[in-house]
């Protein structure tokens, strides 16, 4: 993966730099690129011989639906692709997407967490959790819930390369290596 990371890094960051004043939309744009490069039925007509960069960037465009705000932001958006499609790094746009995550996080300094849950959190309880959190990792933090039931109860957190983990599948393991020890 690491050729990829690679490879995705100069356009993550041409497209940072190329879109500064507004880095919300052109996340947009992006995910939904990555979202429909990420098909695998896309990726095999991007690789035929007999399909032209015209029409892998119209099939990229039309099943994106790029809902743009201004018509410069459209433009922005369908060179942006141009250049993937052209440079044959369509397979490439997930690991753009996420580097240019990063890129914006830093930015504007904050830090994606995600939180495991074994049950569904409503959204006032997710807010006092991340207010907690936010205490905790000493950082602003996007949170986005996943239900991980096999946790049993409580919650994991992976705020990048760091993990908190209060569930009850984790206490048990714990009390389980206490008791072989």
């Amino acid at each position: 993966m690491a050729e990829i990371a690679t490879i995705a890094r100069p356009y993550a960051e041409a497209l940072f730099q190329a879109s500064k004043s507004d880095l919300g939309g052109a996340q947009v744009w992006l995910n939904s690129f990555a979202a429909v490069a990420a098909d695998a039925a896309l990726l095999q007509f991007a690789a035929n011989p007999k399909a032209t960069n015209a029409q892998v960037i119209d099939l990229v465009l039309s099943v994106s639906k790029v809902q743009a705000s201004s018509p410069a932001n459209t433009a922005a958006a369908t060179n942006f692709l141009s250049a993937v499609v052209e440079n044959g790094r369509l397979n490439a746009l997930g690991e753009i997407a996420a580097q240019f995550q990063k890129l914006k996080n830093m930015a504007q300094g904050v830090n994606d967490a995600v939180i495991y849950s074994a049950f569904a959190i409503d959204d006032a309880a997710l807010a006092d959790l991340v207010v907690l959190l936010e205490g905790r990792f000493a950082r602003k933090l996007r949170a986005s819930v996943q239900i991980d039931e096999s946790l049993i109860g409580g919650v994991r957190v992976v705020v990048g390369d760091e993990v908190l983990d209060t569930s009850v599948r984790a206490r048990l393991d714990q009390m389980k290596a206490a008791l072989i020890a």
